[in-house]
């Protein structure tokens, strides 16, 4: 009984945090865009998982050029929504990727090789970028946003959800009382 019931809870904790397929070959301890740019020969060749926000998509004649600012990464490698950013990286795509779907702001995690550095401009400033040999990479749907402003202030986003402490007899989200 004991064995059922820990086959059971393992595959319920399985479910909650689901990495892409594409992006499970990859070790968790991967070192981090501030130590790849701080010592790159000490890290050249080792895998990584990194994902951000795309800044820039450069397509060369045999591979594209993704510049993302680095984020970190939730438990479905996924880069979290915070302003927190240890640099930015290449990822090296070895096909071509069409700037109008891969537009700035985008979300992508990729897991590769490291490979080298490689000097950019950012402005007037020459910048260091890790390059990743991407085997894989994930372009993540736009995060739903809601509009404070069209909903209002007392907006509830779990309306709607069974749950028991929500008043669904009442004709509004929130009780009303009428004296």
């Amino acid at each position: 009984m004991r064995i059922i019931l820990a086959i059971c809870a393992g595959a319920l904790l399985a479910g909650c945090a689901t990495v892409p397929e594409a992006l499970r070959d990859a070790p968790a301890d991967s070192p981090g865009v501030a130590d790849a740019r701080a010592d790159p020969a000490a890290h050249q060749g080792e895998r990584v998982r990194w994902g951000g926000t795309i800044a820039e998509v450069m397509n060369e004649a045999d591979r594209t050029l993704v510049a993302v600012v680095a984020r970190p990464l939730d438990s479905r490698a996924r880069p979290r929504d915070d302003s927190r950013s240890d640099g930015r990286f290449l990822a090296s795509i070895d096909s071509f990727l069409d700037p109008a779907v891969y537009t700035t702001g985008r979300e992508i995690t990729v897991v590769g090789t490291l490979v080298r550095t490689r000097t950019r401009a950012i402005g007037d400033y020459a910048y260091d970028y890790p390059v990743v040999d991407a085997s894989g990479h994930v372009l993540w749907q736009a995060r739903q946003r809601r509009d404070p402003a069209r909903y209002g202030p007392y907006y509830d986003p779990w309306w709607g959800y069974p749950s028991p402490w929500h008043f669904r007899h009442y004709p509004y989200h929130y009780p009303y009382y009428y004296w």
